[in-house]
């Protein structure tokens, strides 16, 4: 009887692994198969969660170079890289500081580049698949995100070029989610809004028309389907989770 959606035997990399969408996805290709590497800047998530899937954990700044680059010789297989990582500011264009700029797409941009360089040869290897995890806000306009909107689209441009260079050598797709239940949303309602939580909180559910957040499973399912077998037409594409959001 077929399965469909597993990814047995193949070893999966996924960085911002120890949080969020990212844990999601680590759990979400464990359970269909995949041998996992958790790579995060947080030492006691990333072992925490590579022990409890049986895998391996990788602490490491994606925007250190070298590091990056010791990082990926110590790993002899690879058949999927998510790149999860990044970070967010709120801000428009005169509230944003040169410093910040430079920072996130330092993370966002620059990190999933070192990232992505570095595991190429060992997915074309495999003929491997990357998914990138993007944003609505690298499609659309979203008010107070100058930098992140530009970090966001810049993840787009970079998934659909990786696609058109390696068009049989590997696979390459982007996710572009909505707000998500997430520790990243957490940490933005500590920051910005920490005597308003429940009002912003209510406003970020209705900013989706279906009402609500995303939940990081949901996110995750989609990257395990397009690193399955069943995606294998799949490749260049941008895919929208968003309760409707761009619908409209």
């Amino acid at each position: 009887m077929h399965h469909p959606f597993r990814v047995d035997g193949r070893t999966a990399l996924v960085t911002g692994g120890a949080s969020g969408i990212g844990a999601a996805t680590c759990r979400a290709l464990h359970s269909a198969g995949a041998q996992i590497i958790v790579a995060d800047v947080d030492e006691p998530a990333a072992l925490a969660l590579a022990r409890e899937l049986g895998g391996r954990a990788v602490i490491l700044d994606i925007t250190d170079e070298a590091a990056v680059a010791a990082a990926f010789k110590d790993i002899p297989k690879l058949d999927i890289l998510v790149n999860n990582a990044g970070i967010g500011l709120v801000g428009g264009v005169q509230e944003t500081e040169l410093a910040d700029f430079e920072r996130l797409f330092r993370v966002n941009v620059t990190g999933m580049f070192l990232v992505t360089r570095a595991a190429l040869p060992l997915l074309l290897a495999s003929h491997g698949s990357i998914v990138n995890i993007g944003s609505v806000a690298g499609l659309v306009g979203v008010k107070r995100r100058f930098a992140y909107c530009a970090t966001k689209g810049a993840v787009v441009a970079m998934t659909r070029q990786l696609a058109v260079d390696y068009p049989t050598g590997l696979r390459v797709n982007c996710i572009c989610p909505g707000t998500v239940d997430t520790p990243f949303v957490e940490a933005y309602l500590e920051k910005y809004h920490k005597h308003e939580k429940e009002k912003v909180r209510a406003e970020l559910n209705q900013r989706q028309p279906v009402g609500r957040l995303g939940r990081p499973e949901e996110i995750a399912g989609m990257a395990l389907y397009l690193c399955s077998p069943e995606a294998d037409f799949v490749s260049g594409s941008v895919v929208t989770i968003d309760g409707g959001w761009t619908a409209g």
